[in-house]
């Protein structure tokens, strides 16, 4: 008999293999649907070491549904802080209320639902699904991915949509029906530690050695086929950390776009000499005590790499200490007109607290100046979600 044609034989092999080989992780232990959910989103571009400890955070300050689509938008920000791709977790808390408002509390069952569902995909919909409710449906990621090129010497682009479809098919006529959580974390598993990416895989390690196409001729490192299709597009920007020896400068980012409503550092596009910055923050009507150049940085999105320089600048503290103070603990200053612009003209926002709408055109900055504030360096490490593409700079702010 042709073993490769007898498809129950895949699942067999491969759960033996899993129940004696599997990962310890805590998402896990207790498979809840809540779990793999909150699971399955952060593992998304990140590492399985990076995302324990989040995990755990998270958990604990929300530890289900309805504490999650009850939660301040600053908490639920500031638990991903460090985890990237933040619109992961602004969807996650939209899913949150959805599921509150139209499902009772609970979280649907089958992964047609589960995609209804805002951020989540056809991959993490048979994810939750298959752990969580055991439906029999491949949760295809680039583990999986990998392992089928492999297994069937495919000379598709795994970057192509198509080969996902040719994927899911050949899973799905091999997924255990009794365990099809079991066997998604399983191929996972064998992706993650033995059918390794960008080097040779283990084959003797291997459940399925004896079924792989690409190990029976040899030719494991042929695959996957990667085609990329554009480069990515490279921004260069000055970095600015502007302080008193208190306080701190930071803006916020637009509501939508790239890394949209976190707190950033100052910056300007392009990399700036010394003489040009100083121009360019004196525009802005600050008195500059100090500055010296910090460290160069470059930070990868998937789209576009930013390289960065940067500078620290002390200012006269009366720039910031006239600063008018917001109400509540974060002690932080919403700069004034006569503070940040020589030309800015006072605006309020809904609150009744001060802003200022500098003078951009001269100032050349990107961004909105009256989105500019100053806090207490201790705060920055409590109360504001600033991305961790400035995280050499942020590590230069000490309480």
């Amino acid at each position: 008999m042709d073993t490769k044609k007898d498809t129950k034989i895949y699942s067999r092999l491969l759960l033996d293999w899993y129940y004696a080989e599997r990962r310890i992780l805590p998402w896990r232990e207790d498979p809840t649907p809540y779990h793999v959910w909150i699971s399955e989103i952060m593992l998304q571009q990140t590492r399985v070491e990076a995302v324990k400890e989040y995990y755990r955070r998270f958990l604990e300050a929300l530890p289900d549904v309805r504490a999650l689509a009850e939660a301040e938008e600053s908490e639920y920000m500031k638990l991903w802080e460090g985890l990237g791709y933040y619109s992961r977790v602004r969807n996650m808390h939209k899913a949150a209320v959805v599921i509150m408002e139209e499902h009772g509390g609970q979280i649907p069952g089958t992964s047609q639902e589960l995609e209804k569902l805002p951020g989540i995909g056809s991959y993490t919909a048979a994810a939750i699904a298959s752990i969580a409710f055991g439906e029999p449906v491949p949760s295809v990621d680039g583990n999986l991915l990998r392992v089928f090129a492999r297994m069937t010497c495919s000379r598709q682009n795994i970057l192509d949509g198509s080969t996902k479809k040719l994927a899911e098919t050949w899973y799905q006529e091999r997924i255990s029906r009794e365990a099809p959580g079991d066997f998604n974390q399983a191929v996972m598993d064998l992706g993650a530690t033995v059918c390794l990416p960008n080097t040779a895989p283990l084959c003797l390690l291997c459940p399925w050695a004896e079924l792989c196409e690409s190990h029976a001729a040899g030719r494991e490192l042929e695959f996957p086929v990667r085609i990329k299709k554009t480069k990515k597009k490279v921004e260069k920007m000055t970095v600015f950390l502007i302080g008193d020896g208190q306080r701190i400068v930071l803006r916020r980012r637009p509501e939508t776009g790239l890394l949209a409503g976190l707190y950033e550092f100052p910056n300007a596009p392009g990399h700036l000499a010394e003489q040009e910055a100083r121009e360019r923050l004196m525009a802005y009507g600050l008195r500059i005590a100090g500055m010296k150049k910090l460290p160069a940085a470059k930070h990868l999105f998937s789209h576009v790499t930013w390289q960065m320089e940067g500078y620290q600048v002390e200012v006269a503290p009366e720039d910031l200490a006239g600063a008018e103070i917001r109400a509540g603990a974060q002690k932080d200053a919403v700069f004034s007109a006569e503070q940040v612009s020589c030309s800015g003209e006072q605006n309020h926002d809904e609150s009744g607290r001060s802003s200022i709408k500098g003078n951009t055109q001269n100032s050349r900055f990107s961004g909105d100046a009256d989105r500019w504030i100053a806090v207490a360096r201790e705060e920055l490490e409590n109360n504001y979600t600033v991305p961790a593409a400035f995280d050499v700079y942020r590590k230069l702010v000490k309480p």
